[in-house]
């Protein structure tokens, strides 16, 4: 199976629903429309980063959703505005 055709099984971290909590309510239902549409074979704006621990990050407007991929499941780290997604680790 390729990656593709995986489902992945999402879970957030607590600084990441702390991160989704502070936005307005426009910006949360777009943002967990884009990591729904994500589980499915990893659809969307996703970029592996060579030099950042977490691994991956899917860009949803001005904001960037950092996660890893471990096995089947897409753990969700941070959520945050373009400017700051890569100055913060974890």
């Amino acid at each position: 199976m390729s990656a593709e055709e995986k489902t992945y099984a999402v879970a957030f971290k607590p600084r990441a629903v702390k991160d989704i909590s502070k936005l307005e309510r426009t910006e949360q239902e777009r943002i967990i429309d884009k990591i729904q549409k994500m589980r499915k074979g990893l659809r969307g704006d996703v970029r592996k980063l060579t030099a950042w621990t977490p691994e991956y990050r899917l860009r949803v407007g001005d904001y960037r959703i950092l996660f890893e991929i471990e096995n089947e499941n897409i753990i969700i780290y941070r959520v945050v505005n373009r400017r700051d997604a890569y100055k913060t680790r974890r």
